[in-house]
C-alpha cells in the first residue's frame, strides 16, 4: 500500500468493486476494469503536540 505524508493526512489508494461497493485489493481492481475503481483515501492524523 503506497502511502504519503502531508501536514494533517495520510493518503493510499484502496480498490472498490462498482457493483457490491466492498473494498479489494488495488490489483485486482485494475484488473477488473470497468466493473471496479481505485480510489485515493483520506486519514486524518492526529497533530504533533
Amino acid at each position: 500500500m503506497a502511502a504519503s505524508k502531508s501536514s494533517n493526512t495520510r493518503t493510499f489508494k484502496v480498490g472498490r468493486d462498482a457493483g457490491s461497493g466492498k473494498l479489494i485489493p488495488v490489483e485486482k481492481a485494475r484488473a477488473m476494469g470497468n466493473r471496479a475503481v481505485v480510489e485515493t483515501m483520506k486519514v486524518p492524523t492526529k497533530p504533533k503536540k
